[in-house]
């Protein structure tokens, strides 16, 4: 099997799904590079891998979760400049036969992740 890409984030603040939040992938490596933009679709996930295959190399990519945006549009109560707005993740591709799920939980005022499957 081809290894992949993939995340998906729950609004632990609501216990719902995340719908409707920007997703940038970015490759680090060298000179920054953004790959893709994406939104999460209603169950809070993205259409189909952000990468995968022969697309997925051994590297070190960044997330970048558009976080303040979708708070502010689910109206929750954010301070100015919301606590969160844009949270990065960034984590290495070891071995591009693998799958690599980064999901996010995300609160107005906390994260977290962890390499899921």
């Amino acid at each position: 099997m081809a290894g992949r890409l993939t995340t998906h984030v729950l609004d632990t603040g609501s216990g719902r799904p995340a719908a409707g939040l920007a997703i940038e992938l970015w490759r680090i490596d060298g000179k920054p590079q953004r790959l893709k933009v994406v939104t999460t679709n209603t169950d809070g996930r993205v259409d189909g891998a952000l990468l995968e295959g022969a697309d997925l190399i051994v590297g070190t990519y960044e997330l970048r979760f558009h976080a303040g945006d979708y708070l502010k549009g689910e109206g929750a109560a954010l301070t100015d400049p919301p606590f969160l707005d844009v949270v990065p993740i960034r984590f290495g591709i070891a071995d591009g036969a693998q799958h690599y799920h980064v999901p996010l939980l995300l609160a107005p005022y906390g994260y977290s992740t962890y390499r899921g499957s």
